[in-house]
């Protein structure tokens, strides 16, 4: 029973990382994108770069991101399969994007 519970326990905690808007938006935006850095982000999203960053590091520590520096720039892309398999059956059920 503990090890099921440890398996909720860790969904719980992969779900809070994506229980905010502007995450939310970015991995959404990073799957149809496939990859895309910091200041194509900014622009898309209205937000500050450091506020960004801040949602970034988040959805990064619970791996769920992942990124590659290319030059002077990070690309960001999704990592974690089931974030991604969760937010495309989100889409299938809005008829599209979010």
């Amino acid at each position: 029973m503990e090890n099921r519970v440890g398996e909720y326990r860790e969904l719980a905690e992969l779900l809070k990382v994506l229980a905010h808007p502007v995450r939310l938006c970015i991995v959404n935006g990073l799957l149809q994108n496939g990859a895309c850095n910091v200041s194509h982000m900014q622009s898309c999203l209205e937000a500050p770069q450091s506020t960004i960053s801040q949602h970034l590091q988040k959805l990064r520590a619970a791996g769920i991101i992942a990124g590659e520096r290319q030059g002077l720039e990070v690309v960001y892309h999704v990592t974690d399969a089931r974030v991604a398999a969760l937010l495309s059956v989100w889409r299938e059920k809005k008829g599209g994007d979010f």
